[in-house]
């Protein structure tokens, strides 16, 4: 499972990174990032994270839950 986050959809609450703090992270600019191996990657589709294994379901909530609807999960 892959995913990544549209940023000119986040609307900033951080309920991803709340969710599951070792995929999501907020950052100054109010909005929420993808991360890989802990290296938080840049904006749009090309910042595509490998989702570690057992990380599944709390990605899937995080999406489910995003007032925003910016995360996008490719399987």
């Amino acid at each position: 499972m892959k995913v990544w986050i549209d940023q000119d959809l986040c609307t900033g609450d951080g309920i991803c990174a709340e969710i599951a703090p070792d995929v999501f992270e907020m950052l100054d600019d109010g909005l929420a990032y993808v991360k890989d191996g802990g290296t938080v990657l840049a904006k749009g589709p090309q910042a595509l994270a490998t989702v570690a294994g057992g990380k599944e379901d709390v990605v899937i909530e995080s999406a489910e839950e995003c007032p925003g609807e910016c995360i996008f999960i490719e399987v």
